[in-house]
């Protein structure tokens, strides 16, 4: 039979032990945690984000992958036509429209009741959240992925309209270059390198986004070429009816002179004959018949000018209340 003190020193050596292990696991877990702490939080909002329906399609209709549906619902995403959107996503410049935002944490994407711009829920999505994998890329893939961008940014320099967004985001949001060419990039640019398409690939369908960016894109870029050509049809046509006018005017001048002067002689009997007479008058009615067509082209013209003013009005409308869709500022007020 054991002493009492050998099986005390045992107990207390399995204690020791014990709470050594515990001690280790404890610092362990702490440390996995403090080291995912990201990754942890995510996993947390993923589970207890619950996708409106409305959200599950754009969801679906995107093409994302399991990475990419995970960092998108990770950021708890809602879709708002309301007031409300506009105190999530500052505007920043009153002439810039936003639609949408990933902001503490979370995407906000606005409303656009246009069927039009169909497509446009979900360029808007990806573009967010590709934000959202940005921000938890580790320092040596943010570097590599950078001068991938940086590559693509070159060749877009000439590019009037991404130089001008770019010059946007550098004005509003100083120090997110590349994380905004992230998202630029992914779901507008077609022609990319290969790294750069395997990376995206593991979030979304590029292809399905370029899609969709193309078609509503289309939308405005053909009712700005309507309103182009048509400003150059009435440009052209005012011109023409200003010289038309001025010539008009010459020749009524002349008319009426040559008229003045045939009836002077007329009356003074300078004539040599009849002839001569029936010449000049038949001429003088000729000439006189002639600028009743010129008056008659010219109404006509002007016709036509009116006309294609009212379409051109008409263009403008209609693409003002295309752009109007997008703009959060007029979205109305949250219901009660």
């Amino acid at each position: 039979m054991q002493s009492p003190s050998i099986q005390n020193n045992r107990l207390k050596k399995s204690h020791t032990v014990f709470w050594s292990v515990l001690s280790v696991l404890l610092i362990g877990t702490a440390i996995y945690i403090w080291l995912n702490i990201q990754y942890l939080t995510d996993w947390v909002n993923y589970q207890v984000y619950d996708p409106p329906e409305t959200i599950v399609e754009i969801n679906e209709d995107s093409g994302m992958t399991e990475a990419g549906t995970f960092a998108f619902y990770t950021a708890q995403p809602t879709l708002d036509g309301t007031r409300t959107f506009n105190a999530k996503c500052d505007r920043k410049e009153q002439n810039t429209a936003i639609l949408g935002c990933y902001a503490d944490n979370k995407i906000y994407i606005f409303y656009v009741d246009e069927e039009k711009l169909n497509g446009i829920h979900e360029v808007t999505a990806v573009h967010e959240m590709l934000h959202v994998v940005y921000h938890r890329m580790s320092s040596a893939d943010k570097e590599r992925i950078n001068e991938l961008l940086e590559v693509e940014a070159e060749k877009l320099e000439t590019n009037k309209e991404f130089a001008d967004r770019m010059d946007f985001y550098a004005r509003t949001e100083p120090g997110e270059r590349y994380n905004e060419l992230h998202s630029i990039i992914a779901t507008e640019v077609s022609d990319i390198s290969q790294a750069l398409e395997e990376h995206y690939a593991k979030y979304f369908d590029r292809q399905v986004i370029l899609d969709l960016y193309k078609s509503y894109k289309n939308e405005f870029q053909k009712l700005e070429k309507r309103a182009e050509d048509l400003k150059k049809q009435v440009d052209t046509l005012s011109a023409n009816i200003e010289k038309a006018k001025k010539k008009y005017a010459e020749d009524i001048k002349d008319l009426d002179r040559d008229i003045n002067s045939f009836n002077s002689r007329a009356n003074n009997g300078e004539f040599d004959s009849q002839a001569q007479f029936d010449a000049e008058r038949v001429a003088l009615i000729n000439r006189t018949e002639k600028l009743k067509a010129d008056r008659s082209k010219i109404n006509s013209m002007v016709t036509k000018y009116n006309k294609l003013i009212k379409q051109h009005n008409d263009l403008i409308t209609e693409s003002n209340a295309l752009y109007q869709s997008i703009d959060s500022s007029l979205a109305p007020a949250p219901s009660i």
